[in-house]
């Protein structure tokens, strides 16, 4: 049998003729198979993390990427700062989060010189937060490519989160997938975290009120103690993260926290745990 989508369904080829693959619009002239797209992802992310507070949000992610259940890469940063007003974190495939990486930077040179240079004041757009593109627009952007690839049956197999603030300067959190399916909440986190650190973050902000009395300090100490649990649960984690805080004064990145007293000793006490003396 013929295996390849361009003989199925038509005669042998040793009784009427080979088949000219020209006429395939993905055959570049017939030199090439046709192009077929991702089934699953190869190198991967795990989890994002997000919380809102009361003047701005927490956003964080560990720097590994996974080689199927190898830790390949330890230096991987999964959180994209856009400009002054958004982080976007990426889980998921690293090759398609390379290529939003890419078109964030279009996105973002285009925003600041596809318009005359006057019309911006001798360039002070650059320095005028407000003029900046919100998180809630860049959402709404990311959203509708994803939507647009999943209908193309060339999905980006990413979930990101955008966090920032939107056109009020309100703190912002939001979510979007594979699929082009969007949700916003005061505590967001994809992957694994969304089992994990959801319910950690649902008991420190359980709703929207809460969140707008949270201080920045607590709601950055919360988001720690998640990436803590993820490291222990979730075997595609690691112990070294990034974390963003954007508020008002615009956006505080770090790439290279780490768990402090990280330790296995706690297993000890666990019953089931190494070998069992009967």
């Amino acid at each position: 049998m013929n295996h390849f989508p361009q003989g199925w369904g038509r005669p042998r080829d040793d009784v009427y003729g080979s088949y000219n693959p020209s006429y395939l619009p993905q055959s570049h002239g017939g030199t090439q198979q046709p192009i077929t797209h991702t089934q699953s992802p190869s190198v991967t992310g795990t989890s994002v993390i997000g919380l809102k507070f009361k003047s701005g949000v927490v956003i964080a992610a560990d720097n590994l990427a996974s080689y199927g259940s190898l830790a390949r890469f330890s230096d991987v940063h999964r959180l994209k700062r856009f400009n002054e007003k958004a982080v976007v974190g990426i889980g998921g495939d690293v090759s398609d989060m390379q290529y939003i990486d890419r078109l964030l930077n279009s996105l973002d040179v285009e925003e600041n010189y596809s318009t005359p240079l006057a019309a911006h004041d001798d360039g002070s757009r650059n320095r005028d937060n407000s003029a900046l593109m919100s998180a809630k627009n860049l959402h709404t952007y990311l959203g509708k490519v994803l939507y647009k690839r999943r209908t193309d049956f060339n999905p980006l197999w990413n979930a990101l989160l955008v966090a920032g603030l939107d056109d009020k300067g309100k703190p912002f959190l939001a979510s979007a997938d594979l699929l082009g399916t969007t949700f916003s909440a005061p505590t967001l986190a994809t992957g694994f975290g969304a089992h994990l650190a959801v319910p950690i973050l649902r008991r420190a902000v359980p709703d929207e009120e809460t969140s707008q009395t949270l201080e920045r300090d607590a709601a950055i100490e919360v988001v720690k103690q998640c990436m803590r649990v993820l490291f222990y649960r979730d075997a595609r984690s690691s112990p070294e993260y990034s974390i963003a805080v954007i508020d008002e004064k615009g956006v505080e990145l770090s790439t290279t926290e780490k768990l402090e007293n990280q330790s296995w000793a706690f297993a000890d006490s666990i019953r089931g745990y190494g070998t069992q003396v009967v």
